[in-house]
């Protein structure tokens, strides 16, 4: 489930944490001289997080050990930060975290690996932050040799096309949408550029975990911006329906059967909040028709019935009926299964 306290967090770790993902961007997204020297098939996720607990509102962090071409063992750090705009002071976060990393190597005992530093921003402000750690200071040149000294590699989202991030991994489709739902989840316009990303997730379909992915991506854009709210996000939703998206079905899946961000739970949640300003049974007749509509849609585009094929039977039920049919109507084999659940759901009861 995402964390509503920290949506950015829960995505980052959601996305980086997927061996695939992280091999493929750090294939695709570090210095081809540093690539060179790599060999990302020898990868371990370590998550170890080494965020101080009162900044880890802004900063998530992630940590890979990863193989050299010459048999060696590296680090690559992996600092996101989840603000709309850049730390000025990021090399100096980062340098405590490398000790830290290297405090903790200490003491169980295993060898100090050099550590390749890498930082990833998805705010709306592009980043103009110096990445040397020299420059937080104002340095005479007879003291540098006596300073610590190091730059960290950025990766500035805002910075590449959204052609540029679809090139780099032609076939990281996950990867593709997770950089681009980062990307965007601070625009103004976020969604308009949602509905965009949903269609891409269209070739998830046909992976194993491709389903659950797009849950996730949902629960993130849900969650993770205060430029969309719920109403708009259910209209993107719909009209990607009536389009006769091939997402569909995923997406009527997230509101009917899940529950979660976008769900009916919630949307019976907000119709009671309203209820409260309009009267009770006003506010469920709202969610309740939201529930019939996506319904409605859902066995239309599956089982290849009209639209309006089984709205007698329907427009009986109540939300609570609708939403145990809906459950049948994604687990049915077939269009006859289904008929026999609305059977029994609008038969009067035996005397």
């Amino acid at each position: 489930m995402t964390d509503l306290r920290n949506p950015h967090d829960s995505f980052f770790k959601d996305l980086f944490t997927r061996q695939e993902v992280a091999r493929d961007f750090l294939t695709h997204y570090l210095p081809p001289e540093v690539v060179a020297v790599l060999d990302p098939n020898r990868l371990e996720i370590r998550k170890d997080s080494f965020i101080d607990p009162d900044l880890q509102e802004h900063f998530s962090d992630l940590l890979y050990q990863v193989g050299l071409a010459d048999g060696g063992e590296s680090y690559v750090y992996v600092l996101f930060e989840h603000k709309s705009y850049p730390d000025p002071r990021t090399a100096w976060q980062l340098l405590r975290y490398l000790v830290k990393i290297w405090e903790q190597a200490d003491r169980q005992g295993e060898p100090l690996l050099p550590i390749f530093p890498l930082v990833i921003y998805h705010g709306w402000q592009r980043w103009r932050v110096a990445q040397e750690f020299s420059a937080l200071f104002r340095l005479p040149a007879a003291l540098r040799p006596y300073q610590p000294e190091f730059r960290y590699h950025l990766a500035d989202l805002s910075a590449y096309s959204d052609e540029e991030i679809k090139a780099r991994v032609e076939r990281g489709v996950i990867l593709q949408l997770g950089l681009l739902a980062l990307k965007y989840i601070y625009a103004e316009d976020v969604g308009r550029q949602l509905a965009k990303v949903m269609r891409l997730a269209g070739e998830l379909l046909d992976q194993p975990t491709g389903l659950d992915y797009i849950r996730t991506l949902l629960r993130y854009t849900a969650t993770g911006t205060d430029k969309l709210n719920e109403a708009q996000l259910k209209t993107i939703v719909l009209e990607l329906i009536e389009e006769g998206d091939k997402l569909m079905p995923t997406l009527a899946e997230q509101w009917l059967a899940q529950g979660e961000a976008i769900g009916l739970e919630k949307g019976l949640e907000k119709g009671l909040e309203k209820g409260r300003e309009e009267g009770l049974e006003k506010g469920l007749e709202k969610g309740r028709e939201a529930a019939l509509n996506i319904l409605r849609r859902f066995v239309a585009k599956r089982f290849g019935t009209a639209l309006e094929h089984f709205d007698a039977e329907l427009t009986s039920l109540d939300l609570a009926s609708i939403t145990a049919l809906s459950d049948v109507a994604f687990a049915a084999e077939n269009l006859a299964e289904f008929e026999a659940a609305l059977a029994r759901l609008t038969s009067p009861p035996r005397r």
